[in-house]
């Protein structure tokens, strides 16, 4: 026989209920959270996860395999020394110093410099990079946008490397060549001259991962030398595996502002440059740099007087040098708004970081790159979920030497290898394709030269639509084109022969039109929730298994990767695996361990709801919220406390300090917000309500 709990003795309140289910069920158990999968976005390279090539199955540069290399020092007690990228004036290349310095290189480890170096303290950020005596602002521009997209960062900076364990003096990083991911082996002996670093440096003198990925990318392309000079929509793509787009800033495309938008709300990368072609950098009297690479690290819209101002942050890799016009650290604009918000985004540091307005961003530089996994950056003026699908196509193209045609000329179509695709029925008042031609160059690409490449667009009947040709390695451009068969043709210069990466994306309305979708959903930064729903369904599908459920693993990925995206949310830490099950447990309505597409539904709407509320609440934008603040979102949210509650709620989940972050601000509200409900709907709209013992343990051991 049950149990039954003495209505005299027993009867839960409202707030016994919630102070019992708060503390006595864990929803994330201090300690355990769990080293996140390297694996964070939908790769642009083989759509089967365990080719090579993939982030799961990596081509090994030079055949140089980490485990086992170190694996082998490590067995031997010897340094790895790595003899297809030399300590030798090889690797740095013969002209990029006078011969003099080249004699007076000498190459030491971290561990000869630094008494305890770290490959990473505190993180990794844009501050800790600081460009050396090379012109590769371009690599280390998009390098400081990569430290801001952690879904893109883990793929490249591995973290099962370091000096502390398992240290042999090797580390591997990751890049994104021609479709394959690829894997590139390093020893760390850097390149030092008269007791200085002679090429990127860290802020912080112990901390070098800086100073490894920059040689390891140099190894990649050949040499130091080879980094001297480049496109920061080359690194972008070599970072991401994305598909890049270029704006000039001098002819902007009537909707920039609106592309701009876009490329924000879906955390796209993005970097700048300003005009120039000066061997050596000038740095005018307002303080930006002529022939120079930048980051663009944040675009707001604040109140101003009397009106709204957008205005851009932009960093530059120097680690110092900005902008003394308006917006600057010590400009008058600042005192007309409002403190808090003069507060959460001015930093008065010569750091290299600065804002300056739209009109002076679009005056002082003259190229504007964005790179994504997809191209959310068109995704504007849509009403509907869209998705953007791949069609990928490797080929090497050879010309007829009987016909010697000019192969950059419509005329010689015909001759030319010829791609179809077929646009859907869509609304053809937004951009629905891009296409983007990748030529390949040599191994090392030593001293590599970009061809003339581009392609041509025809539709049966009808005229060949003419694409500008250009000497850089991706050629991409954007379409608005109506439903149809299409055919693409990539082309070069006559009789040049040259092997190719075509990449064709298409814009679908209806995920289900097409299964093999990528998409890059995340939750919109200031949209209201009512209008977030409409993304949830194509993520679900994304992360589902068999596109019917996800599980507590597949739930963790999620959260971490798509709400975990911008610097105030992940300061407080990630979504352990124990918290995505709590998180499950309380949204499991089916109590089968995983989460429908209904289910999904109501976690997303909730977690939309809650960022919303954190957002409003961290007045300080610290990324955590104390006692008072947590106080204040549990009354945004219509939900009751008390002190002694608030008291509990704070010491369950917060920090030594007292703090909460975002992470666990979800799942204290998703706890709190379902156990209340559930007591109300339990006592009938009363204040009290009993249960027997079976009834309380199975409601509380499992939710």
């Amino acid at each position: 026989m049950d149990t039954s709990i003495q209505p005299s003795a027993e009867k839960l309140t409202i707030s016994k209920w919630v102070h019992a289910a708060i503390t006595e069920i864990s929803c994330q158990e201090r300690g355990t959270m769990l080293a996140p999968s390297s694996t964070l976005m939908p790769e642009q390279g083989r759509q089967t996860t365990g080719a090579t090539g993939s982030l799961q199955n990596l081509k090994r540069f030079n055949s140089q395999d980490f485990k086992n290399l170190r694996a082998l020092c490590l067995s031997q007690g010897m340094l790895f020394e790595d003899d297809t990228f030399p300590a030798h004036i090889s690797s740095i290349g013969p002209n990029l110093l006078p011969e003099d310095e080249l004699r007076r290189v000498q190459w030491k480890r971290p561990t000869e410099l630094q008494r305890n170096p770290h490959l990473i303290m505190d993180g990794v950020s844009r501050f800790d990079i600081m460009q050396g005596e090379i012109g590769d602002c371009w690599m280390l521009a998009a390098l400081g946008s990569l430290t801001l997209r952690k879904q893109f960062l883990e793929n490249v900076l591995p973290k099962d490397q370091g000096f502390q364990d398992n240290y042999a003096g090797i580390f591997h990083f990751r890049f994104w060549q021609y479709g394959d991911w690829v894997d590139v082996v390093i020893d760390d002996r850097l390149p030092i001259i008269n007791g200085r670093y002679l090429f990127v440096h860290p802020r912080t003198s112990n901390e070098f991962w800086p100073s490894l990925l920059e040689k390891a990318y140099a190894k990649l392309r050949g040499s130091y030398q080879n980094l001297n000079g480049g496109y920061l929509s080359d690194a972008l793509v070599d970072f991401t595996g994305g598909i890049q787009a270029q704006f000039s800033l001098k002819d902007p495309p009537p909707d920039l502002e609106e592309i701009l938008k876009a490329a924000d709300k879906s955390r796209c990368l993005m970097g700048c440059s300003t005009p120039g072609q000066a061997k050596r950098n000038i740095e005018l009297r307002n303080g930006i740099v002529q022939g120079h690479a930048y980051t663009i690290t944040g675009a707001v819209k604040i109140r101003y007087k009397n009106g709204w101002k957008h205005i851009i942050r932009i960093w530059n890799p120097w680690g110092h040098g900005e902008w003394k016009g308006p917006w600057s650290d010590e400009s008058p604009q600042w005192d007309y708004v409002e403190p808090k918000y003069r507060e959460a985004l001015l930093r008065d540091k010569d750091d290299g970081e600065f804002w300056m307005s739209c009109e002076h961003f679009q005056e002082q530089f003259s190229w504007l790159y964005i790179c994504n996994n997809t191209p959310t950056f068109l995704d504007f003026g849509d009403q509907h979920c869209t998705t953007w699908s791949l069609e990928r196509h490797i080929n090497l193209w050879s010309p007829d030497p009987a016909t010697r045609r000019n192969y950059y000329s419509s005329g010689a179509v015909s001759t030319n290898p010829q791609y179809f695709f077929k646009v859907p029925d869509y609304d053809p008042k937004t951009y629905n394709v891009v296409i983007s031609l990748m030529q390949k160059h040599a191994e090392h690409m030593q001293d590599a030269k970009n061809l003339k490449i581009g392609f041509f667009i025809t539709m049966e009947n009808s005229k060949v639509l003419k694409q500008v040709f250009s000497p850089i390695r991706d050629v991409t451009n954007y379409f608005i084109l109506s439903p149809g068969t299409y055919a693409v043709y990539p082309a070069t210069t006559e009789n040049q022969e040259f092997e190719f990466l075509l990449r064709i994306f298409i814009k679908n309305q209806d995920y289900k039109e097409n299964s093999n979708s990528l998409t890059s959903p995340v939750l919109p930064m200031d949209v209201p929730t009512q209008n977030q729903d409409s993304s949830y369904k194509a993520l679900f599908l994304r992360y589902a298994k068999q596109g019917s459920a996800v599980d507590a693993s597949q739930l963790q990925q999620l959260l971490n990767e798509v709400i975990l995206q911008d610097e105030m949310t992940s300061l407080g830490g990630k979504f352990s695996f124990d918290s995505c099950r709590g998180i499950l447990a309380l949204m499991d309505l089916n109590s089968n361990g995983r989460l429908t597409l209904q289910e999904f539904g109501s976690l997303w709407r909730s977690l939309a709801k809650y960022m919303d509320i954190f957002r409003k609440e961290d007045r300080n934008h610290s990324g955590f919220l104390d006692a008072a603040e947590l106080k204040g979102a549990i009354q945004t949210a219509g939900l009751a406390t008390n002190d002694q509650l608030l008291r509990l709620l704070v010491l369950r989940y917060g920090d030594a300090a007292g703090r909460i972050g975002f992470s666990d601000f979800v799942c204290c509200m998703l706890r709190l917000e379902t156990m209340t409900y559930a007591f109300q709907n339990l006592a009938e709209g009363g204040s009290q309500m009993s249960m027997t013992a079976m009834e309380w343990l199975t409601l509380v051991m499992y939710t």
